[in-house]
């Protein structure tokens, strides 16, 4: 028989699994990113692995992996100043006419819906920098935001 129609095992032709892909640029966080970072290393080495699949046990050791990477790059970050917008910053800002109100945070703390915002986000970037009452560019458009107040956020 042909080399070309034997096959040594399954294992041969599986999907390969690769890592779990870390955010480009620095791992900057708050205080309250880091404990977040810690609090999901410490979940996952606590995690039974008994009763688990193969599978499961290569998905959570993946996991677990990408976390402790993201714990060794953390970056802690001082608290911003108060009146420029700066990584972990509170800023309230008027965009298309709405106020808003956003917390610039890390990659893996950046929940949208709850107003945290990666200091990556398009959003975030365009304001960084920004004071008080200054307005900014956004989306194409001159002065799109209006930068109402910036603090740190509240602990």
């Amino acid at each position: 028989m042909s080399v070309a129609f034997r096959r040594e095992s399954d294992d041969e032709h599986m999907e390969p699994k690769f890592e779990l892909p870390l955010p480009p640029g620095p791992n900057l966080v708050t205080e309250r990113g880091l404990a977040l970072i810690q609090a999901k290393v410490d979940e996952l080495e606590a995690a039974p692995t008994e009763g688990l699949s193969e599978e499961e046990r290569t998905r959570l050791r993946r996991e677990l992996r990408y976390w402790r990477t993201r714990q060794a790059t953390a970056q802690l970050m001082p608290q911003p100043a108060d009146d420029e917008v700066a990584f972990g910053s509170r800023v309230k800002f008027k965009l298309n006419g709405q106020k808003r109100q956003i917390d610039i945070v890390g990659d893996d703390e950046a929940e949208p819906t709850a107003g945290r915002l990666a200091f990556s986000a398009p959003l975030a970037r365009a304001m960084m920098g920004a004071y008080d009452g200054e307005r900014v560019d956004f989306g194409g458009k001159a002065g799109a935001i209006e930068v109402l107040s910036t603090g740190p956020i509240p602990a």
